[in-house]
Parts: structure tokens; C-alpha cells; sequence
């Protein structure tokens, strides 16, 4: 499979420290990755600061293993009053190879705030 065909919001690479005992890369790692890729996008579309506040439809399609490059897509779905939600698309390339494989994908959604962690109206420009 062709990796998509646009810039990706985050990059890197899987590592051991991101493992669990038997060496397998923790699903709580790869939605961390996916929750940074989506808040650049939900940041900068409410033009302030956000926070995580759900996720939606996660699905985990296939594992992710030590060395493989890691990118997702971000995708803007929505903006509401105060929130933002964007589909995350996550694919691996596989350490040494060329073929990217679709790994995960999920909606999540952001909350627009104040210094005071209060939501607040996103500007829709």
C-alpha cells in the first residue's frame, strides 16, 4: 500500500523504550503520538489552547513494531462552538522496507480554553 499522499502532522520512530515486557509497542503510546498529531491541527484551528477531551471510533488494524516509521495524518471534521474533532490516520512504514501499512485510525475530538482551563468559543474565521 501507498502511503498517503499529503504531509503528515507527526513523524518518528517506534523504540524500545516504547514496549512492553515481550517487546511489542504499547497501544498507549501510539495514541499518544496520534492525540500530539491532532491537537497541532485543533490548535491551530482554534487559534488557542486546547485540550483532549475524546476519542471516538479508535481502531487498532495492525501492530506496530520497534524501528518502524511512524506518521499521521490529521484530518479536520468538525468545529463546533468550543471544539474541534479530527481524524487521525496512523501508518507504519516497516523497518527497512518500503510498503506503508494503515495501523490505527480514530476521531478525536479538543476542547478550546481559557488560562483558566474554562472552555471558551472558537473565533471561526
Amino acid at each position: 500500500m501507498e502511503e498517503p499522499n499529503k504531509i503528515p502532522a507527526l513523524r518518528t520512530i517506534a523504540m524500545p523504550a516504547d514496549t512492553n515486557p515481550r517487546g511489542d509497542i504499547f497501544g498507549g503510546w501510539l495514541l499518544s503520538q496520534m492525540d500530539l498529531a491532532g491537537s497541532i491541527i485543533a490548535e491551530k484551528t482554534a487559534r488557542r489552547r486546547i485540550a483532549t477531551v475524546g476519542i471516538q471510533a479508535m481502531t487498532f488494524h495492525k501492530p506496530v513494531f520497534v524501528g518502524d516509521e511512524v506518521s499521521c495524518y490529521a484530518d479536520l471534521l468538525k468545529i463546533g462552538n468550543t471544539s474541534v474533532t479530527v481524524h487521525i490516520e496512523t501508518w507504519a512504514r516497516r523497518k527497512g522496507g518500503e510498503e506503508y501499512l494503515k495501523v490505527t485510525e480514530g476521531e478525536f475530538t479538543y476542547v478550546a480554553i481559557d488560562e483558566d482551563r474554562n472552555p471558551v468559543s472558537i473565533q471561526k474565521s
